[in-house]
């Protein structure tokens, strides 16, 4: 049991550690160390392509084939490294972020490979080039709430559940403003938030996206709806410029039932 809860502890280190990389190879020639201008550029395009606010850092490492002797290839694969440093430099890459430069000597070819040996060996006489890349920023997906929370994010919706409307109508009564009132305090708090105060409507034909206000007798609904729940909550001290107003008509239902569509909902568009 105690070996186990060990080999869990390491695979989670190394699932920790484990870190996002891009490689591009430089290939030399035969005891070389020269780099020609095409291999410089699509070594610098090739860096360049990739988001500058993701690189941690670059390593490089140069190898040769096993051709020849131990020293003299751990010279020249030193040398191949420092070539391609000196390349991205002049090519506007920071030095800073160049934390590695080594080389690795002869890369050995098993006594059975006989295949395709040139080749093989043509593939070791190269400089690696690592880019460590930062990890992506969590993706966040908008939510839906029922009430204000502590720690939104931009496209959350917070559905106004005591908020709904008699037919026609776009006046709040006693039991919306109490909960209005529930919502402004939260505001209050956490005054960091901005956000649109969407407006909907049930009941109307399909070709008609927006109802009449039986007060003004427009059709407006939805957006005085919207709008009912913005006075009132600048009623409540609620600062104009972290809130807008619109109306939606009736392109959003939430196919819970018509009288849920007599609603308003707030959206987060700032925090």
């Amino acid at each position: 049991m105690r070996l186990l809860q060990i080999l869990s502890f390491f695979l989670f280190i190394s699932f920790v550690h484990a870190q996002e990389e891009a490689v591009h190879s430089v290939y030399f020639e035969f005891d070389k160390s020269d780099l020609n201008a095409k291999q410089g550029d699509e070594l610098i395009n090739f860096i360049k392509k990739i988001d500058s606010t993701r690189i941690e850092s670059i390593e490089i490492f140069g190898y040769t084939d096993d051709i020849g002797k131990e020293a003299y290839n751990f010279k020249l694969s030193t040398k191949r490294a420092s070539v391609i440093q000196q390349k991205m430099i002049d090519g506007g890459i920071k030095n800073r972020i160049i934390v590695t430069i080594e080389g690795k000597g002869r890369i050995l070819i098993d006594d059975d490979v006989v295949e395709n040996l040139p080749e093989k060996r043509s593939k070791n006489r190269r400089v690696d080039v690592v880019i460590n890349l930062k990890p992506l920023p969590k993706i966040e997906i908008p939510g839906f709430y029922n009430t204000i929370q502590k720690n939104h994010i931009v496209g959350d919706h917070i559905y106004l559940d005591n908020i709904l409307f008699d037919r026609g109508s776009s006046k709040l009564d006693f039991k919306s403003k109490t909960a209005l009132d529930k919502i402004a305090k939260l505001l209050m708090k956490y005054k960091n938030l901005q956000f649109e105060i969407q407006g909907h409507v049930c009941c109307t034909p399909q070709y008609q996206k927006e109802a009449i206000d039986r007060e003004t007798r427009k059709r407006e609904l939805s957006t005085n709806r919207a709008q009912s729940v913005y006075k009132y909550l600048v009623f409540k001290k609620i600062a104009k410029n972290r809130m807008t107003f619109k109306g939606y008509g009736n392109t959003v239902p939430l196919g819970k039932g018509t009288e849920y569509d007599r609603r308003v909902e707030l959206v987060i568009t700032k925090i």
